[in-house]
């Protein structure tokens, strides 16, 4: 139960890169922070999902990070850990625009209240609002899937999410399982100092050329078609294939892209295939991805029979108070921008009324 209520505009979930251009947005749209609006962040410091980046991911290495509205990143020193850079590049812009964030607040409950409000509830605050952008993204929800045998397995199985450097797989052999960029990246990164093996569901697929902006549209497009139909947003790559980087190429020339299908079951001591061939690994990687961390939303009931929630641009349909930024379509640093500044100017109109009547 939580201690005691505060009434303001629009409540904020998230100071990921979503959520501080949702409130940069907020702000220069004339929302007042503090008194109006504020961030709620789950994390003791600036930064979301960057701050939990593996170490070795340096960020001249990060492929597609884009600028916050109104302040560059400008940083030289490409060797530098991407999840230092971006977190105090972050911690910079809440500064600068002198964003009302808040933290650490975890989220646990988005709940109808009375008249025209909805409730945002921690372990000790509540604060009702008219209007709630979440933008809580999927770092703290990774995906395990589940295989036969799985918990007979006498190695170590981690997901992406807990990866910190390849040194600690030296002289190992390591199983990476999944199909995406992180999968790639890791790849290339384990296999310098440990003996890898690829599996994954579907046979990966490279994009042969540039990525323009006309391909990016394309997939954004897709994406934007199984929202507005209610089902799982998917991902921007599983529509425009893995970037052809020159990562990716230098992983390829070497052959530790060679793909082997899925595996049936997993032993003790490694894996086994239908045809009955077995292959001993020490460690499992799980690169098989996130899912939107919504669960606070669960009391709204938005959930559509395909799985999804429903949405028009960054509204949700059965809750237009409510808007998802850095959900479906918007799930990428330039789209989350852009759906932020969306976001922020129909949170605006929809409370036009009650400002003017204030």
């Amino acid at each position: 139960m939580a201690e005691h209520e505060v009434e303001v505009e629009v409540v904020v979930i998230g100071a990921g890169q979503a959520g501080l251009s949702s409130a940069h947005h907020l702000s220069r749209s004339g929302f007042e922070p503090d008194r109006e609006f504020v961030v709620l962040d789950a994390d003791t410091g600036a930064g979301g999902a960057w701050r939990h980046r593996w170490p070795s991911l340096r960020i001249g290495g990060v492929h597609g990070i884009h600028d916050l509205p109104g302040l560059a990143l400008e940083e030289t020193d490409g060797a530098r850990p991407a999840s230092e850079v971006v977190s105090e590049y972050f911690a910079r812009y809440e500064r600068e625009f002198e964003l009302p964030v808040r933290r650490p607040v975890a989220v646990r409950a988005v709940r109808r209240g009375p008249g025209d409000r909805l409730l945002v509830e921690s372990g000790s605050d509540t604060w009702a609002a008219r209007a709630v952008i979440n933008a809580t993204g999927t770092w703290t929800k990774p995906f395990l899937p589940h295989y036969p045998g799985q918990r007979t397995f006498t190695g170590r199985q981690l997901h992406v999410a807990d990866y910190h450097d390849a040194a600690e797989f030296r002289g190992l052999r390591v199983a990476v399982v999944g199909g995406g960029i992180s999968a790639v990246e890791l790849l290339a990164e384990i296999s310098e100092v440990a003996e890898t093996t690829w599996v994954t569901r579907r046979p990966p697929v490279f994009g042969d050329d540039e990525f323009t902006p006309d391909r990016g549209r394309r997939a954004v497009a897709e994406v934007d078609r199984r929202v507005r139909a209610g089902l799982p947003p998917g991902s921007v790559v599983s529509v425009t294939g893995l970037p052809p980087t020159a990562a990716v190429e230098r992983a390829r020339e070497r052959g530790v892209l060679d793909r082997n299908p899925m595996f049936e079951r997993i032993t003790p001591s490694g894996l086994r295939w239908a045809d009955g061939g077995e292959l001993p690994v020490d460690v499992i990687l799980w690169a098989t991805g996130f899912r939107a961390a919504l669960d606070h939303l669960a009391p709204l009931g938005l959930r559509e029979p395909g799985g999804g929630i429903r949405m028009d641009g960054t509204r949700v349909v059965a809750e237009p108070r409510l808007h998802l930024v850095g959900y479906g379509p918007s799930a990428s640093t330039i789209g989350t921008n852009r759906a932020g500044r969306s976001a922020a100017r129909e949170v605006r109109r929809l409370l036009a009324p009650a400002l003017t009547a204030r």
